[in-house]
């Protein structure tokens, strides 16, 4: 089944998304008003990303953020032990974090060995887990890369469930799925592309609820690499 972009905004008119529950994020003001001074990332993003460099804004922070800065958990409001992970200023004045040492880091090791995220929602993976210990690795910097996305790989396993997987999953799988919603299989992810609700929601058109939710959308490449997908008939490739 082949899905065009014309066909999928005019499914836009008539559903709307129900991404709404327990994954809430929290939109925070100014870097003055979160303290810690609101540091830069750091990055040329005119330059090839380096493969062998973890860019924290790209790679770690969606991670974090939809897995680990839910409500109840380690948003602002919630702040559980303490800890917020909706940023890299959070991160590194609440996380605990040590550069160069992520054995002594509190944050990793409760990642390592399954308690973090809870029971009940989907374990990250051990590819996921290794992005954060490589991280933290390499100095826990705040780095940041914006030409690592490349439009021109658009399979299903090559973009879109990566996409799918470290920044919308974390709420949308497992027992406490927000909204009833559910995108850890390609089956299940197919039934928010036939019915448009997936395209609606990424592209954060009217009539849909935005995502991420309260997070920073997707990249024009990263949709790019949706919508070329799913043009090329949605295959599980």
């Amino acid at each position: 089944m082949r899905y065009s972009k014309p066909l999928i905004t005019l499914a836009a008119a008539a559903v709307m998304l129900v991404f709404i529950g327990s994954c809430k994020h929290e939109i925070l003001g100014p870097a003055s008003s979160r303290g810690g001074g609101g540091s830069t990332p750091v990055g040329n993003t005119g330059d090839p990303c380096d493969i062998n460099k973890i860019y924290f804004q790209q790679q770690a922070l969606p991670i974090l953020v939809s897995n680990c800065a839910k409500s109840g958990c380690h948003d602002v409001a919630s702040r559980k032990e303490g800890i917020i992970l909706t940023t890299y200023d959070y991160t590194m004045s609440t996380g605990g974090i040590r550069p160069g040492n992520p054995g002594g880091t509190e944050i990793y090791k409760e990642i390592a060995n399954g308690n973090m995220p809870p029971a009940g929602n989907t374990p990250l993976t051990q590819q996921q887990k290794d992005l954060i210990y490589n991280w933290i690795q390499q100095g826990a910097q705040n780095l940041i890369c914006q030409n690592m996305c490349d439009s021109s790989v658009f399979t299903f396993s090559g973009a879109v469930k990566n996409n799918i997987q470290n920044k919308c999953q974390g709420c949308h799988s497992g027992a406490s799925a927000s909204g009833g919603i559910d995108l850890s299989t390609y089956s299940l992810i197919m039934v928010q592309v036939s019915n448009g609700k997936l395209w609606g929601s990424i592209n954060q058109l009217p009539g849909f609820y935005a995502m991420p939710k309260n997070g920073s959308k997707l990249s024009d490449c990263e949709i790019t690499q949706i919508r070329k997908w799913m043009d090329a008939g949605s295959l599980n490739n």
